[in-house]
């Protein structure tokens, strides 16, 4: 059957017999030494054995056969003929070995009037008169195979194999996923076990008898009836511990994803790691099994099964950073929700000192923890992130030696689709968490966040780093009058500098961490009093005033964790006062005052008018390579700046094909994947799968040069680890022109392509990005020698209208643009040929009249 037929059912594999063919005889097959019995040895092969069972396999594996039982002995074995095909018309399996010299007749127990042993006598005189197989000169010799059973030095041998697909024959199937394969062409018989899942096993018991897991004899099946005898291809993927982890692909699909989605395995992380094919993939394919609950999910319940879809997906903004591994987000309904990263460890310190320690500040006194929690500020903070909730830790009390913890929302946090909790552990700021195989409660991307730590110890990032523990020495000095009275002065000479707000009291006391002076201070923001909150006095708990809540959640909201400016004034021997935040304040604060001023009738006063400084236009012009002009007028670049390192990657990727060539048909393409693509001058090259139509037809995108293509998925192959996104980005950015119309009209908009195509595609230009567009960010262009203008240059000849823009800052951009324009008219060039129209006409028309 083939290997991507249906799945059998769930009541077990069906009943096999085994069928002896009556009256021939073919040479036996090599068989190893029975283990633990030294007296016995490694029996060769028969000559002519191996090619006698080669002409079966190929002829009979996977097809249908009719067969009739003649004679069945005490024993239980059956002998009969077997037929190629639905009945006995079919080809005679017995008579075609004897015709081709492949087995001998068995004479001695010939009757005169059976016609079938008669046909058989005179077809092995054909063959011998033939001279056909063992019939032939010179015996067989050549014709007995040098078995080996036993590697030396495995790792050695598999690490040679450069993870270079090999062919091979599946000899015997222990398990779902353990098999014996025979390499070829050396005839190497090796037990290779399945990378990243494992199937449910026989397990054997003291008596010596094998008691199956459920869906062990299923799974067995499974890989049986695909795989048993059959050609394939086997990627050696790495040794450990004397075991041959490796992938077998089939031209029809890849049996370890096979095995994933119908429920037949699981996915082990011990092994995942080594898997060449796309950990991804696996977990998908395990993935879909869960949601199915298919064989052996048959009783899963999903972490968030619990959880509706507005709770398990949504997006919020981050307030604040707790820890290393957690933060504060509010989402759209004004709710605030902490959320723990999913699977990894923040830094941490061992031993017992930090308890004993009064003064001991984890974010500070923790190696790496202030790093830690300032990527994530920085990051974070005020933005707005995609939250996916992947599972719920339920509360636990203290034990012995553990803390009791809350129950926390753990999940996978994403800005720009970026992983935050990936990029943390990529910098040696987190560790992955390590969880029981059977531990589902773990991130989504579980097998990136390990990739990223292995990344980051290879590289001595950060925790895993050989140098010196970065160490925070920060003088705490909120709350010490003398301190403070001696620390003011410098404060005031200093005048304005930079901070960060650490902690909210109220509305208007905070704490400031100060980077530069490293030290904390405690200050009232001058010339206000908020409402106070409930705290606790000498005289007992005292009450919190109206809107003291109100006025603290929204300093909290504006300052909390943010980096601001301040500047120091006076103080009053407790505490330092009179600091100003320079923060845009908006009109967000009306409501609060319209609550806490209810009553308060304002004097008339005289208006202020507040001038503010207009930014200016910035001339920031970079340079970069244009590689794809798109009907769109749309256009892709490269920075010159990083074009050797694509250059090299592309040199290191296309030898490392070029030594180990994909597997033609191998990789089958899914939508949004990463993978190489061979483009029409037979190189490849790195690409994204937008669309897959068919097997015939995939849409890719060339990701560092901008240009699409439909392929089939023959041209198609994994994208390397050592050359993905990680490494190098995709170096082809979209751009679109500044201040431009583009031409409704398909002609015109074609010929405004094809004047660009001539002018830039393919060539150095200088870019300075002006202002953001609804897809892509709008830019002015230069040529890289005269330093004209691109898009003015297409208004001077009247292929393009001008947009106009707003903004002040552009002000000058937009006349000089407006001004060519003119220009163009008066000269009646292309659009204008017909003088002067609306622009509402312009666009109904697109430019032609």
């Amino acid at each position: 059957s083939p290997i991507l037929g249906s799945p059998e059912t769930d009541s077990g594999p069906p009943p096999e017999r085994q069928i002896n063919l009556s009256n021939i005889r073919a040479g036996a097959m090599a068989r190893r030494a029975a283990q633990g019995q030294p007296d016995t040895k490694d029996t060769p092969d028969e000559p002519w054995a191996f090619q006698a069972r080669e002409f079966l396999r190929k002829k009979l594996i996977g097809k249908e056969v009719c067969f009739t039982v003649e004679i069945k002995t005490a024993l239980g074995r059956e002998y009969g003929m077997v037929y190629l095909g639905k009945d006995t018309t079919g080809e005679n399996i017995a008579d075609s070995l004897v015709n081709e010299g492949l087995a001998t007749v068995r004479r001695e127990g010939i009757r005169g009037n059976n016609p079938d042993q008669a046909r058989l006598c005179e077809l092995e005189d054909q063959a011998k008169a033939s001279k056909k197989g063992m019939w032939s000169e010179g015996g067989g010799t050549h014709t007995i195979r040098d078995m080996k059973y036993t590697i030396e030095n495995p790792r050695n041998f598999v690490d040679s194999l450069h993870q270079k697909p090999i062919n091979a024959i599946i000899e015997h199937v222990r398990d779902g996923s353990v098999v014996r394969a025979l390499l070829l062409p050396d005839h190497y018989l090796v037990t290779v076990m399945l990378s990243g899942v494992k199937c449910p096993t026989f397990k054997r018991e003291a008596d010596g008898t094998e008691s199956p897991e459920p869906f062990a004899a299923e799974a067995k099946f499974f890989t049986e009836s695909r795989l048993l005898q059959r050609d394939v291809q086997i990627i050696l993927e790495s040794c450990p511990n004397q075991i041959i982890l490796g992938t077998i692909l089939h031209p029809n699909g890849n049996i370890t994803e096979l095995l994933l989605k119908e429920g037949f395995a699981r996915c082990v992380d011990w092994s995942m790691a080594v898997y060449t094919q796309g950990a991804e993939k696996l977990r998908a394919a395990e993935r879909s099994a869960k949601e199915r609950k298919v064989r052996i999910w048959k009783d899963y319940v999903a972490p968030t099964a619990n959880l509706d879809q507005k709770d398990r997906q949504f997006v919020a903004k981050v307030m604040q950073v707790v820890n290393a591994d957690a933060m504060v987000v509010k989402l759209n309904s004004g709710e605030y929700k902490t959320i723990h990263l999913s699977s990894i460890r923040p830094p941490r310190i061992e031993g017992e000192n930090k308890d004993k320690d009064k003064r001991f500040r984890p974010l500070y006194d923790i190696p790496y923890m202030f790093e830690a929690r300032e990527f994530l500020r920085k990051k974070l903070i005020g933005k707005k992130v995609n939250v996916t909730v992947d599972y719920i830790r339920a509360a636990t009390g203290p034990g012995e030696s553990t803390p009791a913890f809350s129950e926390r929302t753990c999940a996978t946090v994403t800005i720009g689709g970026i992983n935050i909790a990936e990029a943390l552990v990529s910098k040696g700021l987190a560790t992955v968490i390590r969880y029981r195989q059977d531990d589902d409660q773990r991130s989504s991307h579980y097998d990136e966040l390990l990739a990223a730590e292995a990344r980051a110890i290879k590289n001595g990032k950060g925790l895993h780093s050989k140098k010196e523990v970065p160490i925070h020495r920060v003088a705490d000095i909120s709350g010490e009058t003398q301190k403070a009275k001696q620390f003011l002065p410098f404060l005031q000479r200093a005048g304005r500098s930079e901070a960060v707000v650490e902690y909210v009291f109220s509305g208007s006391r905070l704490k400031l961490y100060m980077p530069k002076e490293t030290c904390l201070i405690t200050f009232l923001l001058a010339g206000i009093e908020c409402p106070r909150s409930s705290r606790n006095m000498p005289g007992g708990m005292q009450v919190a005033e109206p809107f003291s809540d109100e006025a603290m959640l929204f300093t909290k909201e504006l300052v909390l964790q943010r980096e601001v400016s301040k500047t120091a004034g006076h103080s009053d021997a407790r505490r330092i006062t009179s600091f100003i935040l320079s923060i845009l304040v908006t009109d967000k604060p009306q409501k609060l005052l319209e609550r806490v001023w209810a009553n308060y009738e304002e004097k008339p006063v005289e208006e202020v008018v507040h001038v503010t400084e207009e930014k200016e236009r910035v001339a920031n012009y970079r340079a970069v390579y244009v590689t794809e002009i798109c009907d769109t007028l749309h256009f892709y670049t490269q920075d010159v700046e990083t074009g050797g390192q694509l250059e090299s990657l592309m040199e290191t990727m296309r030898a490392e094909i070029a030594s180990q060539p994909p597997v033609e048909g191998s990789y089958a393409p899914r939508r949004g994947d990463y993978c190489i693509a061979k483009f029409a001058d037979g190189e490849w090259y790195r690409a994204r799968v937008e669309k897959v139509e068919s097997p015939a037809k995939v849409h890719v995108f060339y990701i560092d040069y901008g240009n699409r293509e439909v392929v089939p998925s023959t041209r198609l192959a994994a994208i390397p680890p050592a050359f993905s996104t990680r490494n190098l980005p995709a170096q082809a950015t979209e751009y679109a022109f500044a201040f431009i119309q583009i031409p409704q009209d398909e002609d015109a908009r074609a010929d405004v392509v094809d004047c660009i195509v001539k002018d830039i595609q393919n060539t150095q230009c200088l870019l300075n990005v002006e202002y953001q567009g609804p897809t892509c960010p709008l830019v002015t262009i230069q040529f890289g020698d005269t330093k004209d203008d691109v898009g003015l240059g297409l208004v001077k000849e009247g292929l393009v209208m001008v947009d106009v823009r707003k903004e002040k800052h552009l002000q000058k951009m937009v006349t000089e643009y407006l001004n060519s324009q003119e220009s163009a008219k008066s000269a009646r060039l292309n659009i204008w040929r017909y003088g002067d129209f609306r622009a509402d006409d312009a666009d109904e028309f697109g430019y032609r009249r």
